[in-house]
């Protein structure tokens, strides 16, 4: 690699990039240096479950996402109704509430002693036994939740497609004799596949990297094998060889996606969009609720009920400043980091206009696609090596034990954030650099400035909105990021995430009300701030 044809910027760029992408290359590596002794065990006994169940969980996630996701995007964009206004915006909302948290509200609230069977079994004076309900701690409970949070991806997306659907279309189906239904199904989903199999995708690929939701209903797939194989065996070859199998879930979604979008016959934007129809009566009010059940059950019920437990029993305040503390001070840090890098990164590849940068970023921007499960591992892999080397080399200098400089601290967990979340930080500051015409550069130039001073003085004041955006998605993601913090986080350093988990775990659910609705109510920040920006966007 010949950094200094890229200069010190381009040069800076493909370090960082290698460094980011070294925990995923560490883990798909992890099958060369050889099986672990607990392999073939567990390759005869859990690999197929994981297998299974995960197969299982991805298909429910699919269906329940994309029909959510579809229906609710078409009804907003192709009809006019009594509160769609209000929808429009109003279905992004469950994107602020993570599906662990979901999953909490949702066990106290249809478990056995809470209020729904208490009620059932008070109104018809069944005892237990003497009825059946849907187990909530099971794997359709997961993919609900899941569900639940995670179809605004496919909305969101798939709204953009049909809003950007001409008339002349859909006014051809209606020529060729479909009714509103047929032209839905025969001519605007298929022109919409493309966004509605990406937003698909996208939601998958959280559904694999979820850890606190199949964790907390005890569902056996890949993200809980691996943290079992690491704390319970203490095996780490055989944690990162599982990791290796999750991470080929992830490739072949991405190359299943890419597949689809190279197939499909894109269609530039329309000058005549297709125009909305009013509905009326009975057609309105099926069109409103169809619309409103994914807000009530995504978002609103979710916070209905932590609330109402945060009342009944919350936490200390001292312990809940605690908290807020840690969780803040670390997703601050990670996201100033963030967006230092990102800049770096993305305006090197401005002005170098090198394949090799370019490539180097979207090698580091792949970490966004992958668990935080696998790149705990891949964290601390490497990390274990080089602090045993470091301590070996120091104690043999000066004659002393310093123990491990890295693993267990602060650097390791904000490494790891780093991995998994700098390609938000990039793909926005990208955008925003995008929008700066590149005669600034030569002015700047003509001047006198060197890359460094122009980006100080010129880009980064023009950049402020987007950074801040940018810094703003990484700092919530943080807050919300829960596998990749339970296994790097320091000793007796807990987040919100973490304390929520850990007393949902120990069945404390209305002490875990109180860290979830705060992680709750940061999310809501950039979901408004995001939907603001795209409706405005579309409605321009």
């Amino acid at each position: 690699m010949n950094t200094k044809a890229l200069g010190p910027l381009g040069g800076t760029a493909v370090v960082i990039a290698a460094v980011l992408a070294l925990p995923v290359l560490v883990v798909g590596a992890s099958f060369f240096g050889g099986l672990s002794h607990n392999w073939s065990h567990l390759a005869a006994t859990a690999l197929p479950r994981y297998v299974g169940n995960t197969l299982l969980l991805l298909l429910a996630v699919a269906c329940g996402v994309v029909s959510m996701g579809v229906v609710s995007a078409w009804l907003v964009t192709a009809y006019r109704f009594p509160g769609r206004g209000l929808l429009e915006w109003a279905l992004l909302l469950p994107l602020a509430v993570p599906a662990y948290v979901m999953a909490y509200a949702y066990t106290d609230w249809l478990q056995f002693t809470g209020p729904v069977q208490s009620a059932l079994r008070a109104l018809t004076g069944w005892q237990a036994r003497e009825y059946w309900f849907p187990e909530v701690r099971s794997l359709g409970g997961a993919a609900a939740m899941l569900s639940f949070a995670l179809y605004p991806y496919v909305y969101l997306i798939a709204r953009t497609a049909f809003h950007d659907l001409s008339r002349s279309a859909i006014e051809a189906g209606r020529l060729a004799g479909y009714g509103p239904l047929g032209a839905f199904l025969r001519v605007a989903v298929p022109l919409a596949r493309p966004a509605i199999v990406a937003g698909a995708t996208l939601a998958l690929m959280e559904t694999l990297a979820d850890f606190g939701t199949v964790s907390y209903f005890a569902v056996e797939v890949f993200t809980t094998g691996i943290f079992k194989t690491w704390f319970s065996l203490g095996d780490a070859a055989a944690a990162a060889q599982l990791s290796t199998c999750l991470l080929a879930f992830v490739v072949v979604l991405v190359a299943l996606e890419r597949s689809n979008r190279g197939r499909a016959a894109y269609h530039g934007i329309a000058q005549r969009k297709a125009r909305p129809h009013r509905l009326r009566g009975a057609a309105a009010a099926i069109a409103f609720l169809a619309c409103a059940a994914p807000v009530l059950f995504g978002f609103a019920l979710p916070a209905l009920l932590l609330a109402g437990l945060a009342v009944r029993e919350s936490l200390p305040a001292a312990r809940l400043l605690a908290l807020m503390a840690n969780s803040f001070s670390i997703a601050m840090l990670t996201a100033f980091i963030a967006i230092a890098l990102a800049l770096v990164m993305a305006y090197a590849a401005r002005l170098t206009r090198s394949r090799l940068v370019a490539g180097a970023n979207r090698l580091a921007g792949l970490g966004y696609a992958v668990p935080g499960a696998v790149i705990a591992v891949g964290v601390l892999v490497p990390l274990g090596r080089l602090d045993n080397a470091l301590a070996s080399g120091l104690e043999h200098a000066f004659g002393m034990r310093f123990g491990l400089l890295l693993t267990g601290t602060i650097a390791a967990l904000v490494y790891a954030y780093l991995v998994r979340l700098l390609a938000v930080a990039l793909q926005t500051t990208d955008a925003g650099l995008a929008k700066i015409t590149p005669s600034m550069e030569d002015a700047a130039r003509s001047l006198g400035a060197t890359p460094a001073s122009a980006l100080a003085r010129v880009h980064v004041p023009l950049l402020a909105p987007s950074l801040a955006t940018a810094a703003l998605l990484v700092f919530v993601d943080v807050l919300k990021e829960l596998p990749a913090t339970i296994a790097l986080r320091p000793f007796n350093f807990d987040t919100l995430a973490i304390e929520a988990y850990n007393l949902a775990k120990d069945e404390r659910l209305a002490e875990a009300a109180l860290p979830s609705l705060a992680i709750v109510a940061a999310g809501l920040l950039p979901v408004l701030y995001v939907s603001k920006r795209y409706f405005q966007a579309t409605r321009s």
